[in-house]
């Protein structure tokens, strides 16, 4: 679960399941993983041009990397890129999207605990666009803050 909001003045709240992958990798002495996240989130936009256009949906499907720095941290770095799919093509007095299919890219600084390190807590700057596919592609930045329960 995470929620959070962009500088535009829209707010969002997320939930999601993420599932760990088999890849990893030893990087000095960290290690590198992967995981997929499939998630749904809400973006209410208080500046909308229209009240249909007061929110929207999002869908997104994101392959990401966490970096641990030793086998014993709780500490890590994650990042992702992936693709987003949204209800209706975001809009606001400031901005306007030009597609519905966006990618989706974040960074994140977290840390797990608990007795089993069954959760974690996680700050996250996600950054959502075209990537240039389409013009106007204004994007849209958002921090976030995130928990997570490991089953």
């Amino acid at each position: 679960m995470q929620a959070g909001s962009s500088l535009q003045g829209v707010q969002t709240a997320a939930a999601g399941i993420t599932w760990d992958l088999p890849y990893r990798w030893t990087l000095g002495s960290g290690q590198l993983g992967s995981n997929l996240e499939v998630s749904y989130a809400y973006w209410h936009i208080r500046s909308g041009i229209r009240s249909d256009q007061a929110h929207l949906s999002q869908w997104a499907i994101v392959p990401s990397l966490r970096y641990r720095p030793d086998e014993g941290s709780p500490w890590f770095v994650d990042t992702g890129v992936g693709l987003t799919v949204t209800s209706s093509i975001y809009r606001s007095r400031e901005r306007a999207f030009s597609t519905r299919f966006n990618f989706g890219t974040h960074l994140a600084i977290g840390r797990r605990f608990g007795q089993r390190a069954e959760h974690e807590i996680a700050l996250r700057v996600e950054h959502f666009s075209n990537a240039g596919i389409k013009r106007p592609n204004p994007g849209e930045n958002f921090i976030q803050l995130r928990y997570t329960r490991r089953l």
